[in-house]
C-alpha cells in the first residue's frame, strides 16, 4: 500500500494534479490506461478547474472506488450501496485527518479568485499542502480498497 502511496506523490511531484495523482496511480490495476486516467481526472485539480471545491485528491480517490465497485447495471443497487458507503468512509476518515475535504478550506484561500489563486501560489500551497493530500488519499484509498 504504502508503494501506492509513494506512486501518487510522485506523480503529483511530476507535475499532475492531486485527482490525476491518485486516479493514474489505482486506475492501473483496475484495467484503466494511465494515459485515459490522466486524461479523465485533468480537470478536477484544485477543487475541480479552480473552483476551490472537492480536494481533487478526493474525487480522484471517489473515482478508484468507482471504478473497483460502482454498478454499471442499473438494478445493481448493491454496488451502488457499496460505493456509497465506501466513499461516505473515505471522506470520514479524509476529514479526521485534515478538518476538510474543500480544496479552499484546505488551503486557507479561496483559489476560484484571482487574488486567492496568487496568494496560494505565493504562500506555496500547492506545493506545501496537497502532497499530503495525495498521500493521504491515496493511502485511505488504499485501505479501504483492502477491506
Amino acid at each position: 500500500m504504502k508503494s501506492k502511496v509513494n506512486e501518487a506523490e510522485a506523480c503529483f511531484g511530476n507535475g499532475f494534479n492531486c485527482c490525476q495523482s491518485v486516479l493514474s496511480t489505482y486506475g492501473k490495476e483496475m484495467g484503466l490506461g494511465e494515459r485515459e486516467a490522466l486524461k479523465i481526472a485533468s480537470g478536477f485539480g484544485a477543487g475541480i478547474a479552480y473552483m476551490g471545491d472537492i480536494c481533487g485528491a478526493v474525487t480522484g480517490a471517489f473515482m478508484v472506488i468507482g471504478l473497483k465497485y460502482g454498478r454499471f447495471n442499473a438494478e445493481d443497487s448493491a454496488s451502488r450501496d457499496k460505493t456509497y458507503k465506501l466513499i461516505s468512509e473515505f471522506v470520514r476518515i479524509f476529514k479526521e485527518k485534515n478538518g476538510s475535504i474543500k480544496c479552499n478550506e484546505l488551503l486557507d484561500t479561496d483559489v476560484s479568485t484571482e487574488e486567492g489563486l496568487k496568494k496560494a501560489y505565493a504562500a506555496d500551497k500547492f506545493s506545501t499542502v496537497c502532497p499530503k493530500m495525495v498521500r493521504d488519499a491515496a493511502d485511505i484509498t488504499g485501505q479501504l480498497l483492502n477491506e
